[in-house]
């Protein structure tokens, strides 16, 4: 958590750090001294705020050959485990900022809590967000309670807005961080997890640039037990964390532009402190494919039905993906941290999903336009059990002799043996058929 406007002075009794030779305490050596006795006190102070989240046996067990248990955060008021660590910053914050407010600028889901929790709180509470902002997140922030101003074209633009007004009214402005506060915050969630899953062999987090989540429940489970394995999970396309490690600095990738089907998942490394805990207790950080989150999304759709953003997915998307198979018949928990994903993107991506798994494929074929060839063809779909979610023919610019007709057909399938079944049953037929790769 970056805290602007006299953070040291308003933290100093919630950091509860060693004094440093400075008059200026530092907020980053305080950060090093996070402690499972810190993780113990904010699980305490918290607990009347957020959710205690179930931490369940999911029936993808035997498909990936584990007992797999999922810590479904995207169950709490705000959709995002965010809610943990923002909760006890504002709860830790001094009675006379409290009385004044606090102010972000970001459409994230960092922001979605601050505006919830801080209003629950009554701390007056401003979300600055620049015009391209979806009008649905816009929408959230003001019901959660916020004042909500639209200012700028971009994201920076309202950043500095929000600044100003922070340095002209007294507001806290704050922007994610890994101030220890915040970290003991999200590391309640090991520690739930700990409490919920007995004889744990291994814990999978969402990773990427922002791993608070990662390096705070990776303090509070190596302290319960060194011998859990705490493993990492980003994607391929930013691999921000991976870079950040082997570099032994946070690294600015230039290719990270918080993508919104990635979320924070694209962010660039924000800290020092994350990165120093990841470093020492994390044991494994592995990177997956943007096809593997899309099937890891439509599993917890079908299997649990959990509606998750790329950042809930990913760390399921690992076992998917196959990443992991030193954790073949172990008890591994899978932690499920976000749900917030806007309407359209989520059709396309469970569009673009049953595509790769499988179970929706596409041919084109030349049958002579005469009665009857049509409905042939639609026989061999229905003795095979294909659904057909559009069929389409082309007359005028067919290419082959005349009085033909090119269909176009897409279809739904089972799975893959499935779609292998139809494929051989419709080249017999059709031996010219033309399938559509994915």
């Amino acid at each position: 958590m970056k805290i602007v406007s006299r953070n040291e002075e308003l933290l100093r009794d919630a950091l509860s750090c060693i004094p440093q030779p400075s008059s200026r305490t530092s907020l980053a050596s305080c950060n090093k001294l996070i402690r499972f006795e810190d993780i113990s006190a904010a699980a305490f102070k918290i607990q009347c705020g957020v959710q205690k989240t179930p931490c369940m046996y999911s029936r993808l067990s035997k498909q990936y050959g584990m007992d797999i248990y999922l810590k479904k955060e995207f169950l709490q008021y705000t959709g995002s485990v965010k809610e943990r660590g923002v909760l006890y910053l504002l709860m830790s914050l001094p009675q006379e900022q409290q009385r004044k407010g606090v102010i972000v600028a970001s459409d994230s889901n960092f922001s979605m809590a601050v505006a919830y929790h801080a209003s629950e709180l009554h701390m007056p509470v401003f979300v600055i967000l620049c015009t391209s902002t979806a009008p649905a997140r816009l929408r959230t922030c003001r019901d959660y309670g916020a004042m909500v101003i639209s200012y700028g074209t971009t994201a920076r633009d309202a950043q500095v807005h929000a600044r100003r007004l922070a340095q002209e009214n007294g507001y806290l402005y704050l922007e994610e961080e890994d101030s220890a506060v915040y970290l003991s915050g999200l590391g309640t969630v090991g520690l739930e997890m700990y409490e919920q899953v007995p004889k744990l062999d291994a814990v999978i987090f969402p990773a990427g640039g922002h791993c608070g989540l990662l390096a705070g429940s990776a303090a509070a489970l190596k302290h319960l037990n060194p011998h859990i394995s705490v493993i990492g999970v980003e994607s391929e396309s930013f691999p921000v964390l991976q870079q950040s490690l082997k570099a032994g600095h946070p690294t600015d990738d230039q290719a990270c532009n918080n993508h919104h089907f990635y979320g924070d998942v694209s962010g660039v490394c924000f800290g020092s402190n994350s990165l120093q805990l990841t470093g020492k207790l994390v044991d494994k950080v592995v990177a997956v494919r943007e096809e593997d989150i899309l099937i890891s999304m439509l599993r917890l759709l079908e299997y649990e039905r959990a509606t998750v953003d790329a950042e809930g997915a990913i760390g399921l998307a690992a076992l998917v993906a196959g990443k992991l198979p030193e954790l073949k018949g172990k008890r591994v928990a899978v932690v499920i941290c976000s749900g917030n994903l806007e309407l359209h993107l989520l059709q396309q991506c469970i569009a673009r999903a049953l595509t790769l798994d499988n179970r929706v494929c596409r041919f084109s074929l030349v049958i002579s336009d005469c009665p009857g060839d049509m409905s042939k063809l639609l026989e061999i779909l229905a003795r095979e059990e294909a659904r057909v979610l559009d069929i389409k023919q082309e007359r005028t610019f067919v290419t082959s002799e005349l009085f033909t007709v090119e269909v176009i057909c897409t279809v739904e399938t089972r799975d893959k043996i499935h779609t292998a079944q139809l494929r051989n049953a419709l080249l017999e037929r059709y031996p010219t058929i033309a399938w559509t790769e994915r």
